[in-house]
């Protein structure tokens, strides 16, 4: 068995979290696939785990890879699905930072579940990406997201607006701060904050979200995910941001861009106690009340 293991620069607090994780792996004699940033910050894992390899960017990870394991929250996911890309490699998040609603598991827990990890006794979710398509390239070789796609204005501008097109009939003109196309998995991030409705994994479907609309009767909308999405921008400014997930890029305005269902899925592990209620519930505390 092959594993990859992904992650950004850790606290120190973290080391002996990441040390305990390799000698789980290496007792049941799996090859781990190091990411190089973590192997810098941890040199002295060559001579403890002589199996271990390093990798460094998605080029070096090959199909028989069994699953990647992320450390970290969710943009450390988000990071690791572009790694990934439509090599199939399933995803576990285990879950250093805080929220962690993408996470799979948690640092503390991850000794109990690492054996229906090896057994393969896990749930894999199938989630859609996004995939921007424009008429000059965009974020290089991965113009896809997990999480969502984004136009806003930079920095002081005034707003812009957005006119949007669902297969080329017209939709609305948002006047905002910008506007948010989130997939099923997206919806209980940036859009879930900009009041867009929360929608299940598997719902097939895009949310539109206005970011600080100057119209009061302007309202987030559900489309279905197998109908193109396209823009034309207008603004005082001579561009705009433009991003997928935690990448961004400075966009002209005359660019013409569309979105649509990426070809692919990423797939990301759960283990059975964890559904996607259950999650909600813990995740954004649903009926906690403090008096109780």
């Amino acid at each position: 068995m092959q594993v990859a293991i992904y992650g950004r620069e850790l606290p120190n607090e973290y080391t002996s979290d990441v040390f305990t994780l390799l000698e789980e792996l290496s007792k049941s004699n799996i090859e781990v696939f190091l990411y190089k940033t973590l192997y810098q910050q941890y040199p002295e894992v060559s001579s403890l785990f002589p199996m271990l390899r390093v990798f460094n960017n998605a080029e070096d990870l090959n199909g028989e890879i069994d699953f990647l394991i992320s450390l970290g929250g969710d943009g450390t996911i988000l990071d690791a699905v572009v790694l990934v890309k439509n090599k199939n490699i399933p995803i576990l998040g285990v879950n250093f930072g805080r929220l962690g609603f993408l996470t799979g598991t948690s640092k503390e827990a991850f000794g109990m579940v690492l054996e229906d990890l090896l057994n393969r006794n896990y749930i894999i979710d199938k989630r859609t990406l996004i995939h921007l398509d424009a008429n000059r390239p965009l974020f290089g070789d991965s113009p896809f997201a997990l999480n969502d796609f984004t136009i806003t204005k930079r920095d002081a501008a005034p707003m812009v607006k957005v006119h949007t097109f669902l297969n080329g009939e017209f939709i609305n003109t948002y006047y905002a701060d910008g506007l948010i196309v989130a997939t099923p998995t997206g919806s209980t991030g940036y859009s879930m904050s900009c009041n867009g409705p929360i929608v299940f994994p598997d719902s097939s479907s895009f949310v539109i979200t206005p970011i600080a609309p100057h119209h009061l009767n302007t309202r987030p909308i559900i489309v279905p995910d197998d109908n193109v999405i396209s823009f034309e921008i207008e603004s005082r400014s001579e561009d705009f941001l433009c991003t997928l997930d935690a990448r961004r890029e400075i966009v002209d305005k005359r660019i013409h861009l569309a979105v649509r269902k990426e070809s692919f899925k990423v797939k990301l592990i759960r283990f059975k106690e964890n559904s996607f209620l259950s999650t909600l519930r813990n995740k954004l505390s649903w009926g906690l009340d403090k008096r109780n």
